[in-house]
């Protein structure tokens, strides 16, 4: 399905909200993206052509995102942090013939706009922005009948870029058209979480990321509506919760962590009785800071670990969780498959890389063959991984240790910050960490542990630190050192950008 067949049955329910202001009815969804997408298609964009999106956490999102699913177009949705020459260099990447802009960046889009040459519509919505015509214009001059052939678009995203400069993730566009069925998100997600008309999803994330923009649009495709924070705040989402009577939401490990931090009386002043399925992915979470928010929310918490390229899905409910901790999950979608160093699958137990198998490729990296080849099982070109390292259990639950690119060799042996990092995460002096590999003459890398201080960082803060770590963890992984800095560098869905840590 599509927001236009729910538009026919209740035109005036809330699609899209945000926290505390704005609402789009599934009518004004359905009319905004239809006009859109016949604006775009008169100016002679066709099916396989690129649109960008430029904005902030905005109800006109959903309504570019519907035009290009209905258009048969890519939509790239650019993150809104990065830099003018990052934000060109993407848009001019991805081949987009228009870009869509909110006027609230409208420095970095007039920015832009010499060094994107592709580029040959410029739409500004909420104010004006020099170089570029007025959104609501446009749109109040086209019509608002549905084009008469309506192909399914896809998005084509940008990876965050955390070890190296983003990479277009490009699927093939699917043979069918918007209203028919066939999406796997909407397909998989929407069935095991139990989406439909009655669910009230709130995305605190920026919607530029993958999960929020497509979570978003299963929950638009079935008849439910999103409430949108303009940005993460801990006692702001459960407020959010308690007056939206949120049934759904999604949230990254870091958002748990900040609430967890929170004054106790803070945290009991609101009522969260209405949830039913809290989802969290896009990054690892501490054994221990799961099993807080499970004591606190009850068993409503799912996981799932995939990824932009859509390699392979694994899920995994609250209670397998409690009987697995640590654990990501089974398979869902695709075969896990851990591969050593030499390519031979791994048995039950061996740490390595891991891989999904998939009937046919499922995705490839745009402009970049040799990146989509890196992707890829030299023996078995169908099973893809995106570097996390991992093991699976004889059960068939899938294990993660960390990224393949954050892995320390110190003497020889093999360190992953992810267990260090996990360890201190709820240490109540410490807001955030991150644990990074440096050069060291004797043993090749040592640890290095960057934390955020949850006050001031006392002279004794590292030696209390390094003690609680030597009770918790192997003595030869304490950090040797310990840096401590204002704030960490995280994208806003909670990835570290561990390169910025060792410039």
């Amino acid at each position: 399905m599509y927001p236009g067949v729910h538009a026919e049955q209740f035109p005036d329910k809330p699609a899209v909200v945000v926290a505390g202001g704005e609402v789009l009815t599934y009518g004004q969804l359905e009319e905004r993206s239809a006009r859109l997408a016949r604006y775009l298609h008169d100016a002679g964009l066709r099916r396989g052509d690129h649109i960008a999106l430029l904005s902030g956490n905005d109800p006109k999102v959903f309504e570019v995102y519907w035009a290009a699913l209905r258009s048969g177009l890519y939509i790239t949705a650019v993150n809104r942090h990065l830099s003018p020459a990052e934000v060109a260099y993407i848009v001019d990447d991805c081949g987009a013939e228009a870009l869509i802009v909110s006027a609230g960046l409208a420095a970095v889009a007039e920015a832009v706009v010499g060094d994107t040459p592709k580029v040959r519509i410029r739409l500004a919505y909420r104010g004006s922005v020099p170089g570029h015509e007025s959104y609501e214009d446009a749109l109040a001059g086209t019509s608002a009948e549905p084009l008469p052939e309506q192909p399914r678009g896809m998005d084509m995203l940008y990876s965050s870029g955390t070890t190296g400069r983003p990479k277009g993730i490009k699927p093939p566009l699917p043979e069918r058209r918007v209203d028919e069925p066939g999406d796997v998100y909407t397909a998989v997600f929407g069935t095991l979480y139990g989406f439909g008309p009655d669910t009230v999803y709130l995305s605190p994330a920026p919607v530029y990321h993958a999960a929020p923009l497509r979570f978003g649009g299963v929950v638009q495709a079935l008849g439910g509506t999103v409430v949108l924070m303009e940005k993460f705040d801990a006692e702001q989402a459960l407020s959010a919760i308690e007056t939206h009577h949120v049934t759904h939401s999604q949230w990254v490990p870091t958002m748990f962590v900040r609430m967890l931090k929170l004054p106790e009386a803070t945290r009991a002043r609101y009522d969260l009785s209405s949830q039913r399925v809290a989802v969290h992915a896009a990054a690892p979470c501490p054994v221990d800071v799961k099993r807080a928010m499970i004591d606190w929310w009850g068993p409503v918490l799912h996981e799932y670990y995939s990824s932009t390229e859509g390699s392979g899905i694994t899920f995994i409910d609250s209670e397998q969780w409690l009987r697995k901790p640590g654990s990501v999950g089974p398979a869902g979608v695709g075969v896990i498959r851990i591969c050593g160093e030499d390519g031979e699958e791994l048995p039950a137990g061996g740490i390595g890389t891991v891989y999904f198998e998939r009937d046919a490729l499922p995705f490839a990296y745009h402009n970049d063959p040799g990146k989509t080849a890196k992707a890829q099982h030299p023996a078995h070109p169908t099973w893809t991984t995106t570097g996390d390292v991992g093991y699976v259990d004889e059960d068939g639950f899938l294990f993660l240790t960390d990224r393949k690119a954050f892995m320390i060799i110190s003497g020889g042996v093999n360190i992953y910050p992810q267990e260090i990092e996990n360890a201190l995460t709820l240490h109540p002096k410490v807001l955030d960490v991150a644990v990074v590999g440096v050069p060291d003459p004797e043993m090749g890398e040592a640890v290095q542990a960057f934390v955020e201080p949850a006050g001031e960082a006392g002279p004794g803060l590292g030696d209390e630190l390094r003690e609680y770590l030597r009770e918790r963890i192997a003595h030869y992984k304490v950090p040797r050192a310990f840096t401590f800095v204002d704030r960490l560098p995280r994208t806003p869905t909670g990835k570290l950008v561990k390169g910025e840590l060792t410039r």
